[in-house]
């Protein structure tokens, strides 16, 4: 929304005229200033001209010869404009003027007449983008009086970002409401007392005097979409040109002056919040008006000039056979105010602010008031709205204004919220009297009574405020958040849980082995899903719909965390990372009831990882690229960093992972998840064309406090190191060899690596080879040679007699 300064310093006394103290109080109340205006003055040397005599160029049939006075003496010019009369006053640019883009006027000869000066456009002046004639003034313009004088410049417009809650600073009152709360002064409201054009406006009373009730009949046939709708009629009405204020003020506010009708709906807009519209009452069709929500096969051409099919969930305004309007959004054409009309009917209505967003959204539509209306108006603001363009219109375009008629609903109660003090003190993390709280809260207009808890009246304009912590924010808005410590006062929690203690520690770990945490989104495509290939019965396969998503091709609810991975994997692989490795803790949604609430889907936890390229922080070299073994070893670090149950792989084939190099992950009795390389088409889906490691791990488990693991300390003796390859069967995995082996060393041994896997000849069919290398180390002494040949010697044993295995070599 754009604000302009001058206009609001006739709202309030500001403190201060600075364009950046007034930006910083606007961003310290929470309205973002995306760009500061500054308005010049954009031409010198015009004076205000009187025409006295118009003849017909001797030389042209398109151009007159125009005797101005402007002032002190007579002058001629010759203008091509066609807009005006003799008596009407007009801004005369005198020989030596500039005009706005650096044109210097000077005495020219126009088909042979000498022209000793210029009568000026909008555009000419830099005062809009009329061109069609030139800027005709009020009568009360004085001839020979500085044109400059009468512009409303120079002036700062504030570009702000109102946010979506804030309906009620769509407006000038609104936003000087906020300032004026802020700088602790008085607010001067609007009043419809109108006595003349004058810019210093001054608005609150809504009285009018009216004559006979109005003829238009209304009918409300949706009560909630349209909660309360007010017709006030302005009949024998004067459609032309706006006075230069009226003018000046809505070019500032970014919108395009038309008509001294259309016009005052605009600036009522812009300046209480309240949209109101305008329709030529005589092309009502039945003099009546009723709201409703569209018939099948009804269409609208709305005043852009497109025709727009209508939805039967649309809400609009009609009259007895026909959409006239699409309510809140934009009118119709064939009702629009003209340079004919002659009798209005002014709507000032409460439309429901869902409804509006929906029929915007639907044909593209965002007008100023359907910005408003999606936010939330104040219902009561119809009445003062729908009178206040009464006002003016009778002032600008004369007319004699009718009783109004309404239909609807009354205006609800106002909002009563109970505040404790020591909300305040809880949320803001300082200590505040109820008397202070009470003084910041009634600057905002709300009502206040001083009790601890205070009890607080919200008016009906503050949609946004229906609890205490909405109430603590208001307070923290006027204080000046700069005047809070920077660091809130701990509260009464006792901190993480051990479940979040582990979680914390499960990302660190993954931190450390170089990844990266990623969040990705929870809806995705149907075909991301497909890629995995799951079986039927596989729940993860069977996806959940999203009714109404935010993308067409992002409808469904994940399943699995390694489809929005591999997508940030692959965006990033994209931009010339070659080396990726990214991991994601978050929920997934089954087609299953969850645990708690059959009414919603399960969505259990999970810890999934992707790898693509080298592997390993970069900072320490890297290290191998992405494989199964990459991806086993992210698990076990993981699992044995947070876990004192043993972890064990287990060879299997798994729904988007490679056949060979994929397990299943268990801990204790428990079965985990999936860790190996991606199927190549999977990875292909993707667009990868090279190994990607991957895992996904149920996270409840992990996250499962088991008690302390207790402390060993460690050997301060050397080690001992060995290798030994056993010749197995090819169906043998190396999992159930080390886990013969760590039984029997158990005490001993410290670690079992397997380094080498080996098939062919001299080893027989169905044979193959596992190399490990052992590492032991004494607790209480060194290791002799007989104590490590001793422990070398059971081992085998084990393996031989266990396993069926032979040791290589002997």
């Amino acid at each position: 929304m754009k604000v302009s300064l001058r206009w609001l310093a006739e709202l309030l006394q500001l403190p201060t005229l600075e364009p950046e103290a007034l930006g910083a109080a606007f961003s310290s109340l929470g309205h973002e200033v995306e760009a500061i205006e500054q308005l010049v003055r954009p031409f010198s040397g015009v004076v205000v001209s009187k025409v006295v005599e118009i003849h017909p160029h001797p030389n042209a049939d398109r151009l007159r010869l125009v005797t101005v006075d402007q002032g002190n003496g007579t002058q001629q010019v010759v203008c091509g404009a066609w807009n005006f009369e003799v008596g009407e006053r007009a801004p005369l640019a005198v020989v030596g003027a500039v005009l706005d883009g650096g044109l210097t006027v000077s005495k020219r000869e126009i088909r042979g007449v000498v022209s000793e000066g210029m009568l000026c456009s909008a555009k000419e002046l830099g005062l809009g983008d009329d061109a069609s004639g030139i800027l005709v003034l009020s009568e009360d313009a004085a001839p020979g009086s500085d044109f400059g004088d009468l512009v409303p410049l120079p002036d700062v417009v504030f570009d702000l970002a109102i946010t979506a809650n804030r309906g009620d600073c769509m407006s000038m009152v609104g936003i000087a409401r906020e300032l004026a709360a802020f700088f602790d002064t008085e607010l001067s409201l609007p009043t419809t007392q109108v006595s003349s054009p004058a810019p210093g406006l001054s608005v609150a009373s809504s009285q009018v005097d009216t004559g006979e009730a109005g003829a238009i009949q209304i009918g409300l046939e949706d009560p909630v979409g349209c909660p309360r709708y007010i017709g006030q009629e302005v009949v024998e009405v004067r459609v032309g040109r706006s006075p230069l204020w009226l003018r000046s003020r809505l070019t500032a506010a970014g919108v395009r002056p038309l008509n001294n009708i259309v016009d005052v709906t605009n600036y009522v807009m812009l300046e209480l919040g309240q949209p109101v519209h305008a329709f030529d009452s005589d092309r009502l069709g039945g003099g009546r008006i009723v709201v409703r929500r569209a018939q099948t096969g009804e269409t609208l051409q709305t005043l852009d000039g497109v025709s727009r099919r209508l939805g039967t969930t649309e809400l609009v305004i009609a009259d007895a056979s026909r959409p006239v309007a699409l309510a809140g959004v934009m009118g119709g054409a064939d009702t629009e105010v003209s340079t004919t009309t002659r009798n209005l009917l002014i709507e000032a209505a409460s439309f429901e602010a869902a409804s509006v967003s929906a029929t915007a959204r639907r044909h593209g539509l965002f007008s100023e008031a359907s910005a408003r209306f999606s936010r939330g108006v104040d219902p009561a603001g119809p009445s003062l709205a729908a009178t206040r363009a009464a006002a003016l219109i009778r002032t600008l375009a004369g007319g004699t204004v009718r009783r109004p008629t309404t239909v609807g609903v009354a205006v609800p109660p106002p909002v009563r919220i109970l505040l404790p003090a020591s909300e305040v003190h809880r949320l803001l993390g300082v200590r505040m009297e109820t008397v202070e709280i009470a003084g910041l809260l009634r600057r905002l207009g709300l009502g206040v009574e001083e009790a601890d808890p205070l009890s607080v009246t919200v008016p009906s304009l503050r949609l946004d405020l229906t609890r205490p912590a909405d109430l603590v924010e208001e307070v923290a808005r006027v204080r000046g958040y700069d005047w809070f410590p920077t660091r809130v006062t701990p509260g009464p929690g006792t901190g993480l849980d051990a479940a979040q203690r582990r979680e914390r520690s499960m990302r660190q770990v993954l931190v450390g082995l170089g990844l990266s945490e990623a969040l990705t989104y929870t809806f995705v495509a149907r075909n991301v899903i497909d890629a995995f290939r799951f079986p039927g019965d596989d729940l993860r396969g069977n996806p959940i719909a999203v009714t109404n998503p935010l993308r067409e091709e992002e409808g469904w609810l994940r399943t699995s965390l390694l489809p929005g991975l591999l997508a940030a994997a692959a965006y990033n692989r994209d931009r010339g990372m070659d080396r990726v490795g990214l991991f994601e803790i978050g929920n997934v949604f089954l087609r299953r009831p969850h645990p708690l609430d059959s009414s919603l889907p399960d969505q259990p936890g999970r810890v999934a990882f992707v790898v693509v390229g080298a592997a390993g922080p970069l900072h320490l070299g890297g290290g191998r690229d992405a494989d199964a073994g990459v991806a086993a070893g992210v698990v076990t670090s993981l699992v044995s960093a947070i876990s004192d149950q043993a972890i064990r792989l287990e060879a299997s084939l798994q729904p988007g992972f490679h056949p060979g190099r994929s397990a299943l992950v268990h801990l204790g009795d428990r079965e985990l998840g999936v860790v190996g390389e991606l199927h190549p088409n999977t990875a292909a889906a993707f667009g990868f064309e090279f190994r990607v490691a991957a895992g996904e791990l149920e996270s409840a488990p992990l996250l499962e406090f088991t008690g302390h693991r207790p402390f060993s300390s460690p050997s301060r003796f050397p080690h001992a190191g060995f290798d030994l390859a056993f010749d197995v069967a090819s169906e043998l995995v190396a999992a159930t060899v080390i886990s013969v082996v760590e039984k029997t060393g158990e005490g001993l041994l410290e670690t079992v690596e397997l380094f080498d896997v080996f098939s062919g000849p001299p080893l027989g069919q169905g044979r193959k080879s596992l190399a490990f290398h052992l590492r032991a180390r004494g607790r209480q002494a060194t290791l002799a040679d007989q104590d490590v040949a001793s422990l070398r010697r059971r081992i085998i044993e084990a393996v031989e007699q266990q396993l069926g295995a032979k040791l290589r070599g002997e």
